[in-house]
């Protein structure tokens, strides 16, 4: 697991050497170099020393106290992707929850020098230096014994030396891993070392979760818990764009920009007549010509156009469109492939009101982020191939995604999120070969709202795990078995569907599955397909979600004295149309939920 990271010197220090900063293209391409590994971001530490240390590619920091410690390495400022790639890629891979333990140990076997080092214990209420005498890797502990000479900073005064031989004769001798700053070494031999144990002990204080083992072993364990708790709970890292929109140019105008790695007069003549001038112009329009389409993208305002012509491009930054632009291709998406190579932000970052993108292939390489973001207004993809790396398509709150006629593919995690208080129309698409067809995040705490959803005739196949799933808490398990008990709208729901199932005869071959404010009507064919079942099951699945979601507004209503609540306020006028969509041959099924 861990071999391509020792043999690509991904935690060695000829991959992390600190250089100057670069400009332009050349700091692009060193860091595209050092993402190779998972190296510590000079300028990241405030606190690190100032000057940097032949042999090493980590900085050290002094800690703070009375006791001069020797200088330790600092490992504390990793970035966010560095420690996404080192779970994802070395340490986790595609682990269960069970297994976190013993690939955790086999990646230490083959990183962590067994011996030969010095280390700070640190506790809450002292710290001490260590040396490293021996490592067990199963048991993530490592056998010391105390440094000559005795350092020692405690906040109880009376916690002498003999006191600290009594508690490591008590302890055995062996000490958790993630207990241990490393103490600076500039040979550059150990920092694998205090690396890999800066993985171990971010993971068990700010990942782990005591009850991780208890929850269903199926699942890949980093996708469903690692990533989201290393994004959004440890960093916040719900990546807001600070793209500003620039509006109308200053003139009023209106520009065409022209992507082209090479011109020729008979693709001008061709574009003068499909795109530019189709009819005769009735107003001049100006025109503006580029080599790549991130340097378009750049430069366009407010209404603009981009085309751009077949080739193959190479971009190194993100796309970030805040202004409602149209991006399209000329030519068929096979024949323009914009491809983004080396780590950073997602592929293309969508904050603008009515945003098009149209006829490209868009190809994601060595990634962490997702490939196309819409953080809000509307973003239209239409006729486009996504090939992805990480996550697919992330509709965030409050943004409307449309997407038709378009083939998504690859993504270690879900073809398309969707989160709540969100719009997503999806039609006539292939979603497959992902990790996830599409994730419908939790929507049931009181402060989101309810996601508008709509699927018509896609075809989602071949993905690891269902096609659609559906994030919800554990506790909303309890409180629906309860509902379905004592609500007298889920019976008649259950009526309502019952009865309509026994006339599906007079139903022709289109299934329509439509619910607005908790109320489903129902047509479904007699002898209903897999793929149809897996409509109704979806439905019937965001439908009970969300009347028990209203059932739980309720309460709360009434516990505060609200006894009739006005219609309404009460109606989150959900509306999902799942209809003609195919499900095949995805892992576990076409639907399935994930408790958290």
């Amino acid at each position: 697991m861990a071999d391509g990271l020792l043999a690509g010197g991904g935690l060695g220090s000829e991959a992390m050497a600190p250089e100057p900063e670069l400009p332009g293209w050349a700091a692009e391409e060193e860091l595209e170099r050092l993402e190779k590994g998972l190296f510590e971001n000079e300028d990241s530490c405030s606190d690190c020393s100032d000057h940097a240390k032949p042999g090493s590619s980590l900085q050290s920091f002094v800690p703070e106290g009375k006791t001069h410690f020797p200088e330790m390495f600092q490992t504390s400022q990793l970035l966010f992707y560095e420690r996404f790639r080192a779970y994802q890629d070395y340490i986790l891979a595609d682990c269960k929850a069970s297994e976190v333990k013993e690939f955790t140990a086999e990646f230490l076997e083959k990183v962590l020098e067994p011996s030969g080092w010095r280390a700070v214990w640190h506790t809450n209420v002292f710290e001490v230096l260590v040396e490293v005498t021996d490592v067990d890797f199963t048991a993530l502990k490592a056998v010391v014994r105390l440094a000559d000479p005795y350092l020692c900073e405690s906040q109880v005064s009376a916690f002498t030396l003999e006191c600290m031989k009594e508690l490591l004769d008590l302890k055995e001798y062996r000490l958790p891993l993630q207990e241990l700053w490393v103490v600076f070494d500039d040979s550059g031999l150990f920092d694998q070392t205090a690396l890999a144990i800066e993985h171990v002990r971010f993971f068990y204080q700010h990942i782990w979760r005591s009850w991780d083992e208890e929850e269903e072993d199926e699942y890949d364990y980093f996708v469903r818990c690692v990533e989201p708790r290393l994004r959004l709970y440890v960093f916040g890292y719900q990546k807001n764009s600070n793209i500003q929109a620039k509006g109308i140019r200053p003139n009023g105008q209106k520009v065409t920009h022209v992507v082209s790695s090479t011109m020729t007069t008979g693709l001008l003549q061709s574009l003068l007549r499909d795109r530019l001038c189709p009819e005769p112009c009735k107003e001049e329009t100006e025109i503006q010509f580029h080599s790549d389409p991130l340097s378009a993208i750049n430069a366009c305002y407010e209404g603009d156009t981009v085309i751009v012509c077949p080739g193959h491009y190479v971009v190194h930054g993100a796309f970030s469109i805040a202004d409602s632009i149209e991006l399209e291709g000329y030519g068929l998406p096979d024949d323009i492939v914009i491809e983004k190579r080396g780590k950073g932000d997602t592929f293309v970052d969508c904050t603008g009101a009515d945003i098009k993108i149209s006829s490209i292939k868009f190809v994601q390489h060595d990634a962490v982020e997702g490939i196309l973001i819409i953080h809000r207004g509307k973003t239209t993809l239409e006729n486009c191939v996504l090939q992805c790396e990480t996550t697919g398509v992330t509709v965030r709150t409050s943004a409307e995604f449309l997407m038709k006629n378009s083939d998504l593919y690859g993504a270690k995690g879900a073809g398309v999120e969707i989160y709540p208080g969100s719009k997503c129309t999806l039609s006539d698409n292939g979603i497959h070969h992902c990790k996830e067809g599409i994730l419908i995040k939790d929507f049931l705490d009181e402060h989101y709202d309810i996601p508008k959803i709509s699927m018509v005739n896609n075809v989602i196949h071949n993905n690891e795990g269902y096609g659609v799933v559906l994030v919800k808490p554990t506790i909303f398990s309890d409180l629906q078995e309860d509902a379905q008990d004592e609500t007298e709208e889920n019976k008649a729901l259950k009526v309502q569907t019952s009865g309509e199932a026994d006339e599906a005869g007079r139903v022709d071959l289109e299934e329509l599955i439509q619910c607005a404010t908790g109320k489903m009507e129902l047509y479904a064919r007699a002898e209903l397909s897999e793929q149809i079942e897996g409509n109704c099951e979806i439905v019937n699945e965001l439908v009970a979600a969300s009347t028990q979601k209203g059932q739980m507004k309720k309460k709360r209503l009434s516990e505060l004295g609200i006894t009739q609540a006005d219609d309404n306020l009460m109606s989150q006028e959900m509306f999902v149309s799942i209809v003609g969509n195919q499900f095949k041959w995805n892992g576990k099924g076409s639907f399935g939920t994930f408790l958290f």
